[in-house]
């Protein structure tokens, strides 16, 4: 490879990544008033894992293998897609705030983060405000950040097999949809 090729693809690369910082700013902004955030950078499929202490739910409104519509948009193509569901837990799911441990700039309203997946949590509900370590990696630089509790809220979460609605692959094992952020098929 040439330098000048190098240089070009360092740049473009660059480039993308000013751009794409620039666009996820405006989509925080704009959706903050709604407590949600652009979630693109989350990692989309997971292998399935469930932290060790989470309890299965004993009647979830959505049993494992149903189908059911997504009503939420954490991620591009996921609003409107047909989903499976392949994990209902009960726990105590959190909207965080955080710095990742990667740089950039603050993570605000992450939704969802289960009580299981933050350090030394115990199995009582956390307050708004509290300070917290995540063990949970959705997002680059999510594991090991503090975090500030902004909300909580007692729930059933389910896993969720779904194809975007925008194309691509299947998305397998996303964690995590509430309860309110699903519908019936």
């Amino acid at each position: 490879m040439t330098m000048k090729k190098i240089v070009i693809g360092i740049v473009t690369l660059v480039t993308a990544f000013t751009l794409t910082a620039c666009g996820s700013d405006e989509k925080e902004t704009s959706t903050h008033e709604n407590m949600e955030m652009d979630h693109s950078g989350m990692n989309h499929s997971s292998t399935g894992e469930v932290p060790e202490d989470l309890k299965v739910a004993d009647n979830p409104t959505y049993k494992v293998g149903s189908q059911v519509i997504l009503e939420t948009d954490h991620m591009e193509g996921m609003k409107g897609a047909e989903a499976t569901i392949t994990g209902a837990y009960e726990t105590t799911a959190y909207v965080i705030s955080y710095m990742p441990t990667s740089g950039g700039e603050r993570v605000e309203n992450h939704k969802w983060v289960i009580q299981e997946e933050i350090k030394e949590a115990g199995d009582k509900s956390l307050e708004p405000g509290t300070k917290v370590t995540i063990e949970a990696d959705h997002m680059p630089g999510m594991e090991g950040a503090t975090a500030e509790i902004d909300s909580a809220e007692p729930t059933t979460v389910y896993m969720v097999d779904y194809t975007p609605t925008s194309g691509g692959e299947v998305v397998k094992n996303h964690k995590w949809v509430t309860e309110s952020e699903l519908s019936a098929k």
